[in-house]
């Protein structure tokens, strides 16, 4: 590439990225996340003015922090003419260019497929004439595509033909060593499949990106064969962005003390302990659900919240609290009603509460000579393609709302690597449960013994 420079801003535990991209001198950015803070620190410390913020779609997997971040800088805020929104923008179009300072020049192209009024920005050194880059949001990703179905069934099998059709038009139009920028497929529930890549270009998507290699029908039959469930909290990010989100407020909320934290958990309201579930499973105040910062904390607690209701936040320190609300207000939950940092300790008026965990071979043992009740807590399709012969699927997305269904008696609870069995088990345990949380990853569980069914056991 030549001497522009694009600076990724990485957001992993939604598996997103924006983009800061300058020539030295001005900037713009594409698909900034809700706290722009990051992206205020990086144009200092690269000493550049932004003058314009670019949005690929609107977005279903985060409250974007596009408006708030033009407001701030004074940028101008350029959002396709045909979205629906509430707020003041610059509309944009198929095949409009807009000039960033002497040296870029950004092309609009209509890329329909992860929603109707997709956008994808080509970008020309204007001094070179050279197409160097693409910014592809959620169109062409890396190895795969966004998702079309986000918008609803009615809107899938149109949004699936336009996102074959939009991955075409950019291979046409762009050279093989453009690079592709996308911003989902990290991670994200917003990409139809994941790969590992981390940087490409046209020509080799070209050469690996399905919805290229293949012809169209194959392309559509697999992809759609492939989806999941998305996240709960994706219906309220589309509205959200369209009426314009403000800048988040990320200053500490109240402290609760042991007695109040005692009363909200008795009103039904979330207080969530956000260590580790290694600690919580060793001692946590009755009725705290844990949702640790080191794995999908927002994606999960997003997914499982009625949304409105209210959360307290436990972390060890301030700083814990702090990282977890950036992380929540990304996905519009703005203010938590109170926090309170520490120990277990100190968050309880009551004896705390523990529960074992344990290995898939200690599982295959105990299952020699009692019965217990194995809940898988993986998705449909996980546990449908291999699960323990005899588990009961209830996928952590439904157990909140089903936790009645689980049969009685000791409950081992496993996922694919612990992560989501310590949410259920935490859920479990608040009940009252006999619980036993299997830390471990599941690619042991035949290996140890257990008799594994389905097409990839």
């Amino acid at each position: 590439m030549t001497d522009l420079t694009v600076i990724p801003i990485e957001t992993p535990t939604l598996g997103d990225r924006s983009y800061v991209v300058h020539d030295g001198e001005v900037a713009f950015v594409v698909d900034p996340q809700r706290d722009i803070d990051r992206v205020l620190d990086l144009l200092e410390e690269h000493g550049v003015r932004l003058t314009h913020v670019l949005e690929t779609h609107i977005h279903n997997d985060y409250l974007t922090g596009g408006l708030a971040l033009a407001e701030r800088t004074g940028a101008q805020y350029l959002v396709n003419g045909e979205d629906d929104v509430s707020f003041s923008r610059t509309p944009l179009g198929d095949g409009q260019v807009v000039e960033v300072g002497g040296r870029m020049r950004v092309t609009a192209l209509a890329t329909p497929g992860h929603t109707f009024t997709h956008l994808s920005y080509a970008l020309t050194d204007a001094g070179s004439g050279e197409q160097v880059a693409v910014f592809t949001g959620g169109s062409l990703l890396y190895g795969a595509t966004g998702r079309p179905d986000l918008l609803g069934a009615e809107h899938t099998h149109d949004l699936v033909h336009h996102q074959h059709a939009s991955a075409h038009r950019l291979a046409e139009l762009l050279p093989d060593d453009a690079e592709v920028f996308p911003t989902h497929g990290f991670g994200s529930f917003c990409s139809a499949t994941q790969s590992d890549a981390t940087s490409s270009t046209i020509g080799r998507e070209k050469q690996s990106n399905p919805v290229l290699t293949q012809d169209e029908q194959t392309y559509v039959d697999e992809l759609l064969a492939g989806l999941g469930p998305w996240p709960a909290y994706y219906a309220h990010m589309a509205p959200g962005n369209a009426d314009g989100p403000s800048e988040p407020d990320l200053s500490l909320p109240a402290v609760a003390d042991a007695a109040e934290l005692r009363r909200r958990i008795e009103a039904g309201e979330w207080v969530v302990d956000l260590r580790s579930r290694t600690a919580f499973a060793a001692g946590h105040a009755p009725g705290t659900l844990n949702f640790g910062l080191d794995g999908g904390f927002a994606t999960y607690l997003g997914w499982l919240i009625t949304w409105g209701t209210p959360i307290t936040l436990l972390g060890e320190t301030a700083e814990d609290v702090t990282e977890a609300q950036r992380e929540l207000v990304r996905i519009g939950i703005d203010r938590p009603a109170a926090h309170a940092t520490g120990k277990p300790e100190d968050w309880s008026d009551r004896e705390l509460r523990s529960f074992p965990t344990a290995t898939f071979a200690e599982l295959a043992q105990v299952r020699h000579h009692r019965e217990v009740v194995v809940l898988d807590v993986r998705r449909a399709d996980e546990h449908d393609a291999a699960r323990i012969d005899g588990a009961v699927n209830i996928p952590l997305h439904d157990l909140w709302g089903h936790l009645a269904d689980v049969p009685p008696g000791e409950v081992w609870v496993h996922c694919a690597g612990g992560y989501r069995a310590s949410v259920a088990a935490s859920m479990l345990d608040s009940v009252g449960r006999e619980i036993v949380a299997i830390d471990d990853s599941f690619d042991n569980a035949e290996q140890v013994g257990l008799h594994l069914v389905g097409p990839e056991a």
